[in-house]
């Protein structure tokens, strides 16, 4: 009923509603960073960037929802046309993971609400707060009841819940950012019935310097692609290839930046730049 009732609104509607969801998020950007600082570990300056990334995306969606336009297309028959109508498709299931909590979020769920659908979004277990915390604030801008739902697990549940939201033939739509063995997974829960999916699964991120390159730029552009978020996010290098001639000059001034630039500690400290990691497997990982 959620859905049908959201989808049926104009379009100027459902813009000026996420429009009022950002500008809240904006409103709120201090509270909402200490939130994901809170739960994710990541220093307070980072997670005040990211509210404002994610703010973005629904200011972005915002103005896109006014430009859902369908297409007259010539047919083959000369007296005929082909007339193209662009109709939500439904339910939307949501699996975010923990790394950017916020705006995965709302990069996912502005295009959907956008589009007229409903969403059922499955924060990662390690931080379900931020997007609880979204959900309070999309009440505060009179998004109706049934349209943004959050269901929070366990780690223990969250590949039942998955399992669930996969197959439950209720939802139309399967959006997931996180790794390619549980991407895998959830494609086969969903060939069961068809579903549409997006898949943002994982890669390798290597960080290749030339004999040719500028040194100290490529420590600084280093430095910036290994520890972002403390290594935790899916664009990281994870492997470093320096050419020969460059080699020693590299690792040298990349060590004293390590020592110099980073400084680990808690998220709320303002000088941390490397807060926690974000449980006990990943330490174990490292």
């Amino acid at each position: 009923e959620a859905g049908t009732a959201w989808g049926r609104l104009p379009a100027k509607e459902r813009s000026a509603r996420l429009r009022r969801w950002y500008e809240l998020m904006v409103e709120n950007k201090e509270e909402l960073a200490r939130i994901v600082t809170a739960e994710n570990g990541k220093p307070l300056k980072e997670a005040q960037g990211e509210i404002m990334y994610s703010a973005s995306f629904l200011e972005w969606f915002a103005e896109e929802a006014r430009r859902i336009y369908g297409d007259v297309i010539p047919a083959s028959a000369k007296d005929r046309r082909i007339l193209v109508l662009k109709q939500p498709v439904g339910v939307a299931a949501i699996i975010t993971p923990w790394n950017f909590p916020s705006a995965m979020i709302t990069r996912k769920v502005g295009a959907a609400l956008a589009a007229g659908c409903t969403v059922v979004v499955k924060p990662a277990e390690d931080t379900p707060l931020s997007a609880l915390a979204l959900g309070e604030l999309a009440n505060q801008a009179e998004i109706p009841a049934g349209v943004y739902n959050v269901v929070p697990c366990s780690r223990q549940q969250t590949a039942a819940v998955g399992e669930v939201l996969c197959t439950d033939p209720l939802v139309s739509k399967i959006s997931f950012t996180g790794s390619t063995a549980t991407g895998k997974i959830l494609l086969k829960h969903a060939a069961g019935t068809v579903k549409r999916v997006s898949m943002e699964l994982g890669g390798h991120a290597p960080f290749i310097v030339f004999d040719s390159a500028n040194v100290d730029r490529a420590v600084a552009g280093a430095l910036a692609s290994k520890y972002r978020n403390s290594g935790q996010t899916c664009v990281c290098t994870n492997r470093f290839l320096v050419q020969k001639g460059i080699h020693d000059e590299f690792v040298e001034k990349f060590a004293k930046a390590i020592e110099k630039e980073l400084h680990v500690g808690n998220g709320f400290d303002a000088k941390t730049t490397q807060g926690p990691l974000i449980n006990e497997k990943a330490v174990q990982k490292v």
